[in-house]
């Protein structure tokens, strides 16, 4: 099987994390394969924050926690809990993908960067997992004081979390894929 194919097959949102952070160049290889992801009219404004401090973590996981109680979401509390309260599971690495705020195709763009992220991760034996409710943070009155503090330029919003670190274990199987969406029109 082509190697692309197969990394794709393999790659399993991973949530069990070595103590172990990511070597730089790793981390750039990463970077390099989201800035080559396609973005609508090529727009290219996406931002990235690289997280590797365990106390900028748990902060902002602190804060992703505190929104969700604050607006009372009763499925994402749920979501919090199967975590242990922790978002990022204790991962060594997090990168916040920020899109511009006026953008309408900017959670577009940033879905395709973040493909690219995990894919790369996965062709390096790194565990990744998206990270969507780190969005409740673009939707809050706090979020100017939020992207102040993660370095993210005024007119962007944090849109989604990754995280990454060396796998605690072996991939899982992969759950049977639903085969029945698929029309042909030749």
């Amino acid at each position: 099987m082509n190697e692309t194919l197969k990394v794709i097959r393999d790659r399993r949102s991973i949530r069990t994390f070595k103590d172990e952070q990511l070597k730089p160049d790793e981390v750039e290889a990463i970077i390099e394969a989201s800035l080559y992801a396609p973005s609508a009219s090529n727009a290219q404004n996406l931002r990235y924050t690289v997280i590797q401090k365990k106390e900028v973590i748990d902060k902002i996981a602190k804060w992703v926690v505190d929104e969700i109680e604050r607006i009372g979401n009763e499925y994402l509390k749920q979501l919090v809990e199967r975590t242990g309260g922790h978002i990022f599971r204790n991962a060594p690495t997090v990168f916040i993908i920020s899109s511009e705020t006026k953008d309408r195709f900017g959670i577009v763009n940033a879905a395709a960067a973040i493909e690219n992220m995990l894919l790369a991760a996965e062709s390096m034996g790194i565990g990744s997992c998206w990270i969507g409710m780190l969005a409740v943070l673009a939707a809050s009155p706090n979020v100017k004081e939020y992207a102040k503090e993660l370095q993210i330029p005024e007119g962007f919003s944090p849109q989604f979390g990754i995280t990454f670190g060396y796998k605690a274990s072996a991939n899982p199987e992969a759950p049977v894929r639903n085969r029945d969406i698929i029309s042909y029109i030749r």
